[in-house]
């Protein structure tokens, strides 16, 4: 009996992550591999269009904005990964992560920014809807993939 009290201490002390912990640790990391595909493929979105939905300027202020809505959004993905199921295996959870990365893509992207960025006047607002394939599509499914994988790699 003593034998089995320490294993289970040992398993519920362990190095896992709660849930939401782990979809923050997979949104920031999934959150590099995109910024910095944005970066390379397309600077404007993350110098100007990304900072200038909450009213600022300039790279540092698009990548805090940037990282910090990939964090958001990579608790997202864990509350759902939990209460679906589909966070069981890396492999599973990485395919729903592509999934989830296209729909923020085809959401956030493509509707959400360019409608914030009219209404608030942005001179480089894209069109609406933005389906710009070339750089955001893959940043995002790249970004969702990550997230998918790590999630459950990292947490319950």
């Amino acid at each position: 009996m003593s034998q089995e009290t320490r294993t289970d201490t040992m398993a519920a002390t362990g190095t896992r992550l709660v849930d939401w912990q782990a979809g923050v640790v997979g949104g920031l990391a999934g959150g590099v591999a995109m910024g910095v595909l944005i970066t390379t493929m397309m600077p404007p979105v993350i110098e100007m269009a990304i900072p200038a939905l909450y009213g600022l300027q300039g790279g540092l202020a698009g990548w805090i904005v940037h990282m910090a809505h990939s964090a958001i959004l990579g608790v997202v993905f864990a509350a759902i990964a939990a209460t679906t199921g589909i966070g069981n295996g890396i492999g599973r959870s990485a395919v729903a992560g592509l999934v989830y990365g296209v729909v923020l893509w085809a959401v956030l992207a493509a509707l959400v920014m360019p409608i914030w960025l009219q209404t608030l006047g942005f001179a480089g607002a894209p069109p609406l809807p933005n389906f710009a394939l070339p750089g955001s599509l893959p940043a995002h499914a790249v970004y969702g993939v990550l997230v998918g994988a790590i999630v459950p790699l990292l947490g319950n």
